[in-house]
């Protein structure tokens, strides 16, 4: 499902459940799509890849533990990340402020993965301050830690970035991946999760050899 019947059904926490893959005009048989225009990377020297997702996306949550174990295979001039996209919809807004709080106050690693039931499979509304700060010293964290990342200045500012960043790179679908700010690839255009990680191995060493490196 594309972002304009996405932003539609998002009366509830439980509707996020509807958002599904991105479709693309000009990918069939490639495994991979341009970016229009191409988009800066923060280092020239290493080969960037951003994951597009959110929370509410069961394709994110199916492919996330797949992302994983590629992510820790990634050599070392790879910089990987992970964007939460908001198409400007305040649930979604919601659950990306509290991904970044989460990376924030140093609680990603640990309670990433776990968002994705609590949200999906629970229904819990981490959408929301209260309900992000309850869940997450439920689990463990500090929540006063927490809640200050939460309200800070820094994790505005990143929301704002990560916003910006759906909008450039003009984002319709979750998952995607986007390599060097070149490339997407995703499962829609290249027939499943793991094509698409397949895909992403042989885009970054493209993008190696444009950066002139082997």
């Amino acid at each position: 499902m594309q972002r304009r019947d996405v932003l539609k059904q998002l009366s509830a926490v439980v509707a996020l459940a509807g958002t599904g893959l991105p479709v693309f005009a000009q990918g069939a048989g490639k495994g991979f799509e341009l970016v229009s225009p191409p988009q800066p990377t923060d280092d020239k020297n290493k080969v960037e890849v951003i994951e597009f997702f959110h929370y509410g996306c069961p394709h994110c949550k199916a492919f996330d533990p797949l992302l994983d174990l590629w992510i820790k295979k990634l050599p070392a001039d790879v910089v990987f990340r992970r964007v939460p996209v908001t198409w400007g919809n305040p649930m979604l807004t919601g659950l990306a402020r509290l991904h970044l709080a989460l990376d924030v106050s140093g609680e990603l690693p640990r309670l990433h993965g776990q968002v994705f039931d609590a949200v999906q499979s629970d229904k819990l509304p981490l959408n929301t301050e209260a309900g992000a700060i309850e869940w997450v010293t439920r689990k463990g964290g500090d929540g006063k830690k927490f809640a200050d990342a939460y309200r800070s200045f820094g994790v505005q500012t990143r929301l704002a970035r990560v916003e910006q960043l759906g909008r450039d790179y003009k984002i319709q679908g979750v998952p995607t991946l986007a390599i060097d700010g070149k490339y997407f690839t995703a499962a829609s255009i290249a027939g499943s999760h793991e094509a698409a990680l397949k895909v992403a191995d042989q885009l970054i060493a493209r993008a190696r050899s444009e950066q002139g490196r082997k």
